[in-house]
């Protein structure tokens, strides 16, 4: 849409809600019934990954699971989609020195059906490794750290969980906020000072919150433990030193028996930051990094990537960010917008900084051991720091033009 008309915009429109962002509106399905194969992949993946027998495992078993059904619920589909998804990276990654290039059709067919119904590819994306894997200790408390704990991990320990789990509560810290970006887009459009005010305040809380869940990383996350227990597993099979073909998902007809290249696990597949770069229209030069975060919207669900879209289609009449140009056309007249406008840019770049000092200490500093885990790549399979940097000096001079 290229006119200053737009329609109101909704977070359910986008599966997405005040209350827990972009985490599911209901608890994730802990179980499948009547798939005892399955669920005891889940269960028992890390005794099987720390015996090394995952791939004998599944080699003994010509089928994990029953047929997918066309309408099994979304939950179902996220939670078959969660255990195949860690269970074709456990196969893949279980020897690190010897990574398996195929994937026996009793993994890849389903994982690739179950795929299909989500709108993702058949890989371990942040959605099955964060959004839809968690169980509250108490269900009637909320969703944070101290209540939540995976339903599925790799080896498990306290390293592995916690990582994730600082994003769970990162993605449900970010839920008021994103209301409070919906509240002033719609209200710049209406032309409401106070409410576009309300809305960025609101925002500016939450990305506080999210701020200080980030620096708690360090508390129980060790970066050599990170590093050498916890991301080896979440590679995924494009730009991969150790599978430079990529890998050939068996049995399935439309691949073809030709090896895909996809990408890993990683937090550029949340929908946060490109939710809230779009909606404060914060602008990146093309750089490789900003070619993979486009890319990395296609392992994002289907809804969430339509609410980044639907934010960059905002514009005004003079083809300006919506939001943005509106603060700034009152920054005279209204100076509260723009002091609003710009803590809500300043902690963004704080959180970018943070990522930055977390991507070099866990990762770039550690000394490579495998192939199959370079420390000059983040996990999607990029070179991360020089466009990391990049990108939040972008951020930074944003307010000062």
């Amino acid at each position: 849409m290229t006119t200053s008309s737009h329609p109101p915009l909704s977070l359910l429109q986008f599966d997405s809600s005040p209350e827990r962002g972009f985490l599911p509106a209901t608890d994730p399905m802990e179980h499948l019934p009547d798939e005892p194969i399955l669920n005891q992949v889940g269960t028992e993946l890390p005794k099987f990954l720390t015996a090394r027998q995952f791939r004998h495992f599944i080699q003994d078993h010509q089928e994990v699971m029953g047929p997918v059904a066309d309408d099994w619920g979304l939950d179902t589909f996220r939670c078959v989609m969660r255990t195949l998804s860690f269970a074709g990276h456990a196969y893949v990654w279980e020897d690190p020195d010897h990574p398996a290039s195929r994937l026996p059709s009793s993994l890849a067919l389903p994982w690739y059906s179950v795929a299909q119904q989500l709108g993702r590819p058949p890989v371990l994306s942040y959605a099955s490794y964060a959004l839809h894997n968690w169980r509250r200790l108490d269900p009637l408390k909320p969703i944070e750290l101290g209540n939540v704990v995976l339903l599925q991990n790799f080896l498990g320990g306290l390293d592995e969980e916690w990582f994730v789990l600082v994003h769970i509560d990162i993605e449900a810290k970010a839920g008021p906020g994103l209301a409070g970006l919906v509240q002033a887009q719609n209200a710049a459009q209406e032309k409401k000072d106070e409410e576009v005010l309300q809305g960025l305040r609101a925002l500016a809380s939450s990305q506080e919150a999210m701020r200080d869940t980030l620096l708690r990383m360090p508390e129980r996350c060790d970066p050599y433990i990170y590093y050498s227990r916890v991301r080896p597993y979440i590679h995924g099979w494009k730009n991969s030193p150790a599978l430079p073909e990529g890998l050939i998902y068996e049995g399935v007809a439309d691949y073809a028996e030709r090896p895909q290249q996809l990408r890993g696990e990683t937090g550029s597949q949340s929908s946060i930051v490109p939710v809230l770069d779009a909606g404060l229209g914060v602008p990146h030069a093309d750089d490789p990094l900003t070619q993979y975060l486009l890319e990395m919207r296609d392992y994002m669900p289907a809804r969430h990537r339509a609410f980044v879209v639907a934010l960059e289609q905002r514009v005004d009449a003079r083809q300006r960010p919506l939001l943005h140009g509106y603060v700034r056309d009152r920054k005279t007249t209204h100076p509260e917008l723009w002091k609003a406008f710009c803590a809500c840019v300043d902690l963004l770049a704080q959180f970018r900084e943070i990522h930055i000092g977390y991507a070099e200490r866990y990762i770039f500093r550690q000394h490579q051991s495998h192939a199959s885990n370079p420390t000059a790549v983040g996990t999607g399979g990029t070179p991360f720091m020089p466009y990391l940097n990049k990108h939040l000096e972008e951020t930074k001079r944003f307010i000062l033009d």
